[in-house]
């Protein structure tokens, strides 16, 4: 950027990494990173090549077995994500215009979200590094004789984690990588996606800057068929974890399995919302609305598949299509838009597909399916009635702002098509029946299943997935789990004289 820029998002643009604490720009090209909103290019980003992914892996193996990191105690760990959530909220306007700078967000929800949740989410694992604890065990086999037995287990943090997150959410996301993993003890590269890589690396900068040791947090960038594809298969590499695609983690899981390092993957999504007859029916309708609208339906858990009991049918999609319809679409920056740009021209390209490949399937297009005919990488909210069971927009992970909708008649009927999905990552129930809501809740394949609303999420919270939503929880005491090794100790010692 030149020096001209004075717009708070321009001036915290920054076109290098960070390795071992330093700047680098060292790479094999250059990426352009757009507006999405405009298309404009608003910054070329180094494509790391393997020379810099071993720098940044050996960065941060060097950083794990350094006396400072090593000895740290839990206390020093929790007081620098304490202050690096501090440090996020002081920054925290140009941090947010930043992210719908370069996501496209609506300017509110980087404000609450990529800022503030990232906030709390940083607190909320700062305390789990002094609450890491191992067991005392009794032991039940007396041999040989005269033998006793003091056993008792240690955590101990897995190494040095690769960790890849994609452009929906890029702040948080990599604040939900970075946050456990330094808790436990564990020091990280992340790989931001080539898209929306500029958060990131304002992250990694503050987190020197509060006093984080070099090499603890580490970012690099490039594209995962490329930067991605070479930092999970680096032999020093001791833990991945990554969120994206379920095609993509299933060739990580694979890598991983090669490599025996540990992995959880947070995976696709083709979330059920049922509308049930007893449910309160306008907020179940702008609540399925919220479902798969919210940050234009780029959400792993959208609410994509609506059911709605026979007798709410026509009331329920005639109040989602109007919604749709009356939906202001715009640049994040304007406070009165509400469906921003997809994230890139591709991903705009690829739910426009969907859209096409619906209406010739032969399903009924009843909101939206024009095309956008301004500048930016919009895609009009688009509501769809019956399609096949087997349509791609029925079977797929679109993420974008695409519902398809279908009738029940029955709580069993109900289920089936809820599970009726290889995914299950979450679910919704929209229902004043407690009975009802209880029967439903065990029957439904989904890691999260919310009742009368949807996608809330909490730092608290475990959140993963079923079948090939993912392996692994982020989030609650579940996540430390995913940073740590177990190690049993056994001390033999003579009995009484």
């Amino acid at each position: 950027m030149t020096a001209t820029d004075t717009r708070p998002e321009q001036a915290a643009i920054r076109e290098h990494m960070i390795i071992d604490g330093k700047p680098c720009t060292q790479g094999e090209g250059r990426l352009p990173v757009h507006d999405p909103a405009t298309g404009d290019v608003i910054a070329h980003q180094v494509e790391a090549g393997p020379a810099q992914v071993d720098q940044a892996v050996q960065a941060a193996r060097r950083a794990f077995e350094s006396s400072a990191w090593r000895t740290m105690p839990p206390a020093g760990r929790e007081r620098l994500l304490l202050a690096l959530a501090d440090r996020l909220e002081a920054e925290g306007e140009a941090l947010a215009r930043l992210e719908t700078l370069n996501n496209g967000k609506l300017l509110g929800l980087s404000q609450m979200l990529e800022v503030g949740a990232s906030a709390q989410w940083l607190r909320y694992m700062a305390g789990w590094a002094t609450k890491i604890t191992g067991e005392s065990l009794n032991l039940s086999i007396p041999f040989p004789p005269g033998i006793h037995y003091h056993a008792h287990t240690r955590a101990e943090p897995v190494g040095v984690v690769a960790a890849v997150v994609p452009w929906n959410f890029p702040l948080l996301m990599a604040v939900w990588k970075i946050a456990p993993a330094v808790a436990a003890g564990c020091t990280v590269v992340l790989k931001p996606a080539e898209e929306t890589p500029l958060t990131a690396i304002r992250l990694a900068e503050l987190a020197l800057e509060v006093g984080f040791p070099p090499g603890v947090v580490n970012v690099i960038t490039g594209r995962g068929e490329t930067t991605g594809a070479a930092l999970v298969a680096h032999p020093d590499i001791d833990k991945i974890t990554f969120t994206g695609s379920t095609e993509v983690g299933k060739l990580i899981g694979r890598v991983a399995m090669d490599g025996m390092k540990r992995v959880s993957l947070e995976l696709g999504g083709k979330s059920p919302v049922l509308i049930m007859d007893d449910c309160p029916i306008d907020q179940a309708i702008q609540g399925a609305a919220g479902a798969i609208f919210f940050n234009q339906g780029q959400v792993c858990t959208a609410g994509s598949r609506l059911f709605i009991q026979d007798s709410l049918y026509d009331r329920v999609l005639e109040g989602l299509a109007a919604v749709a319809d009356g939906l202001r679409i715009g640049s994040g920056f304007d406070p009165d838009t509400q469906i921003g740009p997809m994230v890139s021209a591709r991903h705009r390209q690829r739910v426009s597909d969907f859209i096409a490949a619906g209406q010739a399937s032969g399903a009924r297009l009843v909101a939206g399916g024009r095309d956008w005919d301004g500048p930016g990488y919009f895609v009009r909210p688009a509501v769809f009635d019956g399609a096949a069971p087997d349509a791609s927009i029925v079977r797929e992970e679109i993420f974008g702002p695409v519902v398809v909708a279908a009738r029940f008649r029955d709580e069993d009927q109900a289920v089936a098509l809820a599970n009726d999905t290889r995914f299950g990552l979450g679910a919704s129930i929209w229902s004043n029946d407690l009975g009802r809501v209880h029967r439903l809740v065990p029957r439904i394949q989904a890691g999260t299943v919310w009742v009368n609303t949807h996608n809330m999420l909490d730092p608290s919270m475990p959140f993963g997935g079923y079948k090939q939503s993912g392996i692994g929880r982020e989030h609650g005491r579940a996540v430390i789990d995913n940073y740590i090794e177990t190690k049993s100790v056994c001390i033999a010692y003579p009995g009484a004289a």
